[in-house]
């Protein structure tokens, strides 16, 4: 949309700080309220969050990344309510329960009580005089997450949602990447504040459960290498909510009322959701892929190329029109005629619409291991010797250590566009390690990104046959098994789906890994910056990992080649 097709304010905005809704218990959360200055009733749009609600509305014209304030604005995720009003809606901001100027008790992400909380915000909206009855949610991250809670609660009033950078699974996606616990929370909970937090675990489990999963944290070697991380574990109160993820190794009832993933038949309003391909390694992609195979309901979905939602592009602001201006007014804005999928293809920088995921036209490609550090569409048939690498704790070294393998230089362009798998056989000298495995293009003046990239704790490496696909292996993560040392085994694992056109020339490569560090997150190509950095919990020991590439043990990446046209 250009600046000349962007709607024209059509109305003066007024605004209302504080108001009170009270939910069915009695507890009373804040909202903003923005809504157009003028006679008659409007749709409503709901955002809610923990992030606090008057910043969402502070004025500042977007940000370039070279602004020193751009990565303090990250937060600004619920829509640009002036904008939104003045094109006839009400926005409200909520601060959620236990959060902000609101009353209660805060029990984490996405608690059954938060999501009761949306239900009863929906219809408190279209009771209010300024409201035409018809309620929608929007807003990034918490608060397009919190929209799918929302909407199986089935308020009868809310009429489409708009979950973008939702969560879906939050055990896989957000907190333990392959069963590796993954640390954005502990800066998520920090920001928050902790003082109406409130831990689940100690409320839900008794008190002997409660203390053998506390002495089991305290207890392990790979937390106690981390002391910020361990007095999280030995002094409980400190970040209640964080704490929680810390003792919950496993997945469970914990994670599973948090997660999207047994609730989607619950879910009947159109749904249009998205994400950015930059978030592979963060908590977002995997999800928006979820709800849009799993919602059975009017849906779309868009995936952007960059970081460029932090802060909310104006975009964001315009799509949040089309889309509701279609279902809450009944304008036929064209949204709905477009295909549902629309996918930015990085490497050929071209946006285009596709019809279903995966692509039908995909050719399901081997791509495996070789020695000499070659990855070839034909198997090793020679080598038993295996690759090895040494990793280091990073108590003891910053570097680290992999094996890595690619093709020769491509002759002709290669499209990936799918979900991907890579299918490892190896085997340590410990009980215990992670795997990181990253798809790389390697230009031909040497310059590399990274479209994708998957993670896998070594004894969590069980899968649930019925639940997998040959290019998504799933794990369910119920329950840790140790690896014999000097055992073979073969580790399945998952990497995000990508679209990226490997171009003639360049090179596929892919770095097998065991750890990352907070450190990382200084780098120029960190997700986010360094509070958004995905590191996570590593080995506390000195571990050898041997890769194995021969005729019995063919370690190999299968890739969603999409043929050129002809």
């Amino acid at each position: 949309m250009t600046l000349e097709q962007r709607p024209q304010s059509k109305h003066k905005v007024k605004e209302e700080r504080d108001v009170y809704a009270t939910m069915r218990d009695g507890v009373k959360l804040a909202l903003d309220v923005f809504r157009p200055d003028a006679e008659g009733k409007f749709p409503a749009l709901l955002a809610m969050s923990p992030y606090g609600k008057g910043c969402q509305s502070t004025e500042l014209p977007p940000q370039p990344p070279n602004s020193p304030i751009h990565l303090n604005v990250r937060s600004v995720e619920a829509g640009d309510p002036r904008y939104i009003a003045s094109n006839g809606y009400v926005h409200l901001i909520a601060d959620v329960r236990g959060t902000g100027g609101s009353e209660g008790e805060y029990y984490g992400w996405m608690s059954k009580q938060e999501a009761q909380d949306g239900h009863d915000l929906v219809e408190w909206a279209a009771a209010q005089p300024w409201c035409d009855g018809n309620v929608g949610m929007v807003g990034i991250s918490y608060y397009g997450t919190i929209q799918l809670f929302v909407a199986a609660e089935q308020p009868p009033h809310l009429k489409a949602v708009m979950p973008w950078n939702a969560v879906g699974d939050y055990y896989r996606e957000a907190t333990h990447h392959g069963g590796i616990t993954q640390n954005f929370f502990y800066f998520l909970y920090q920001k928050i504040g902790a003082e109406k937090c409130v831990s689940a675990t100690k409320k839900d489990r008794s008190p002997e459960e409660y203390k053998q999963l506390v002495e089991r944290a305290r207890s392990d070697p790979d937390l106690r290498m981390y002391p910020d991380l361990f007095t999280i574990v030995d002094a409980p109160r400190k970040i209640p909510c964080f704490f929680d993820i810390l003792v919950n190794y496993t997945d469970g009832p914990f994670y599973q009322e948090r997660s999207m993933n047994n609730k989607y038949d619950k879910v009947k309003i159109p749904s249009y959701v998205s994400s950015g391909w930059w978030a592979h390694a963060h908590m977002h992609l995997q999800g928006t892929f979820a709800h849009y195979a799993e919602i059975d309901a009017k849906k779309k979905i868009t995936i952007f190329p960059t970081t460029s939602l932090h802060p909310l592009p104006v975009q964001f602001n315009d799509e949040v029109l089309r889309w509701f201006d279609y279902w809450l007014k009944g304008i036929d804005t064209g949204i709905m005629n477009e295909p549902p999928i629309k996918i930015f293809v990085m490497g050929d920088n071209k946006w285009r619409f596709e019809n279903e995921w995966p692509l039908a036209r995909t050719q399901w490609t081997k791509y495996y291991l070789n020695q000499w550090e070659r990855l070839s569409t034909e198997p090793e048939l020679y080598s038993d010797e295996p690759d090895s690498f040494v990793q280091q704790p990073p108590y003891v070294t910053s570097e680290i250590n992999s094996v890595k393998y690619q093709t020769q230089p491509l002759t002709q362009d290669i499209e990936v566009t799918g979900p991907i798998a890579f299918y490892l056989y190896a085997s340590i000298d410990q009980d215990d390690t992670n795997f990181y495995t990253t798809l790389l293009d390697v230009g031909g003046d040497g310059s590399v990104s990274e479209p994708t990239k998957g993670f896998l704790k070594a004894s969590h490496r069980k899968l649930d046959q019925n639940l997998s696909k040959p290019y998504r292996p799933y794990h369910p993560h119920l329950e840790a098994e140790p690896v014999v040392p000097g055992d073979v085994y073969e580790y399945a694992i998952e990497l995000p789906p990508t679209s990226n056109v490997f171009k003639k020339g360049h090179r596929i490569k892919i770095d097998i890994s065991s750890m990352d560090h907070p450190s990382m997150g200084r780098l120029p190509n960190a997700p986010l910056g360094a509070a958004h950095h995905p590191w996570h919990v590593c080995s506390s020991k000195t571990t050898l990992h041997k890769i194995y590439r021969n005729t019995k043990y063919q370690s190999h990446l299968l890739l969603p080649i999409i043929p050129a046209k002809s």
